[in-house]
């Protein structure tokens, strides 16, 4: 077995090296109600090359444009992100065209100490090879889990607000994981180590709701239906991620 990459293995900020891709497309409401029209929406996935952290933006395309504003807003969040992993789809491939275009537009136009600052916190952008997806086997791993759980339980649309508050959720259960198959011999370690522990000092929290599992859809309301997709998706993902634990 090959050594990991350095970015791996490095003591860093959560999310400095990280890996992307999409998943959908979903339809999303563009209001509520009989009859409303649906459009495509689409999921971009962000993973953290040191702790496994996930961030989860709602895209309306996949047009370089729509990347970008998702990329902004993942970096507002998290912080600068100094290298960046991805396949060569179209979008990405653009996105990072555009990006390095503005950033030699802002070295041009800005005084030197800013234009020095922003070339201190350009982006480095990564292609694994074509149609090689084992390439980027870190993040590839969990995006495909995440797109295969959230295609079974997204079975109804949902508003963008909606699917918003949603992923949101998700991403917070994503972040509680485990990282490290727990102790048995220790009974008193009840905390087990989570990518929530990197980012916020904690396992993230998600408010606990009634179990809806066996209730009939058609007797929720919105907000409840949404909150029963989330159980469905965290014990989907429950069921697949915990057997990779499992000491052998």
């Amino acid at each position: 077995m090959g050594d990991l990459p350095k970015e791996r293995v490095t003591p860093a900020r959560p999310f400095l090296h990280s890996g992307v891709d999409f998943a959908g497309p979903f339809q999303v409401l563009i209001s509520k109600g009989r009859g409303a029209r649906t459009i495509k929406a689409y999921i971009a996935i962000f993973v953290c090359m040191a702790v496994k952290a996930v961030h989860l933006e709602l895209v309306g395309d996949l047009t370089a444009e729509a990347f970008i504003g998702a990329f902004r807003r993942f970096t507002s969040r998290r912080g600068k992100c100094a290298h960046i992993w991805s396949d060569q789809g179209r979008n990405f491939v653009g996105s990072n065209k555009e990006l390095a275009a503005a950033l030699l537009a802002a070295q041009c136009e800005l005084p030197k100490d800013v234009a020095d600052t922003l070339a201190k916190d350009g982006t480095q952008w990564q292609f694994i090879p074509a149609y090689s997806p084992n390439f980027g086997g870190l993040w590839e791993a969990g995006v495909k889990s995440i797109k295969h759980h959230l295609k079974r339980v997204l079975t109804t649309n949902l508003t963008f607000e909606e699917l918003t508050t949603l992923l949101c959720q998700i991403e917070a259960c994503l972040n509680s994981r485990p990282l490290t198959p727990a102790d048995d011999s220790d009974i008193d370690a009840i905390d087990v180590l989570t990518p929530g522990h990197f980012l916020i000092g904690e396992s993230p929290i998600v408010v606990p709701h009634p179990n809806l599992e066996n209730v009939k859809v058609t007797y929720l309301s919105r907000w409840q239906h949404m909150q029963k997709l989330l159980g469905d998706f965290w014990k989907k993902w429950q069921m697949e991620y915990l057997t990779r634990l499992q000491q052998r």
